[in-house]
């Protein structure tokens, strides 16, 4: 089961000893943080969970699954997550 935006306040709240309308906002500040950086073409680095970055996607052919017709998938830009090595090595032991 995924861990809800909720539940993650709580949970923060919990763990830093801080309200959750605090933890909320720090929360809600850390991903504007992150936006602002990736729209900008920044990298932001999170210690101890990883790295995210906005990389380019080349436009490309793919396929509609229901009719295997197919389609022309337009070039964009999408958010990229690098795990940091300790998190791999945690999630993979």
């Amino acid at each position: 089961m995924a861990l809800t935006k909720d539940q993650l306040v709580t949970e923060l709240a919990e763990v830093v000893e801080v309200s959750k309308t605090t933890s909320r906002a720090a929360l809600e500040a850390l991903a504007g943080i992150a936006a602002e950086q990736l729209s900008s073409g920044e990298e932001i680095t999170l210690p101890g969970i990883g790295k995210l970055k906005a990389v380019d996607r080349p436009a490309r052919t793919g396929r509609n699954p229901a009719t295997g017709a197919e389609i022309k998938i337009p070039a964009k830009r999408v958010v990229k997550f690098v795990p940091s090595k300790n998190l791999d090595e945690t999630v993979n032991n």
